[in-house]
């Protein structure tokens, strides 16, 4: 029957990873621990129309028309602070305190995105100085 597999878990009803307690149904969840969101939540795909500037702008130069590999980053909170997870450190990064962030949760995920890619093309991003000492030309 078509429809019935996602990624290695057998789907058994339409409502199964809202239902499931674990929601670690798939290989690829078990793999990483945590739950995949956007699967059972479509809330959790980005609202276009929220894009901050420097994201439209950086979808632009990119060419891209969507936001591909951002789309499940979100503003997550490291003890009790606003931060962002980057996947490239394997650590989190904090939202500054200078930052008013909204109360819609689709905003501050823009917001979280914008940082994120902020942060990974800043001189203060861990992989420039491995970049540094590790690069052969």
């Amino acid at each position: 029957m078509a429809g019935t597999q996602y990624r290695g878990s057998e789907i058994k009803d339409v409502d199964q990873f809202l239902n499931d307690a674990e929601g670690l149904d798939s290989e690829r969840e078990k793999e990483i621990g945590q739950h995949i969101g956007y699967r059972y939540d479509v809330n959790l795909v980005p609202d276009y129309e929220r894009l901050t500037p420097f994201l439209k702008k950086y979808m632009e130069t990119m060419g891209w028309d969507d936001l591909n590999w951002l789309e499940d980053i979100h503003m997550g909170y490291e003890e009790g602070n606003p931060a962002v997870f980057d996947r490239n450190i394997n650590g989190w990064v904090r939202i500054p305190d200078t930052i008013e962030l909204p109360d819609n949760q689709q905003d501050r995920d823009m917001i979280a995105r914008e940082l994120l890619i902020k942060f990974q093309m800043s001189d203060r991003h861990p992989l420039v100085a491995l970049r540094k000492a590790y690069m052969k030309f």
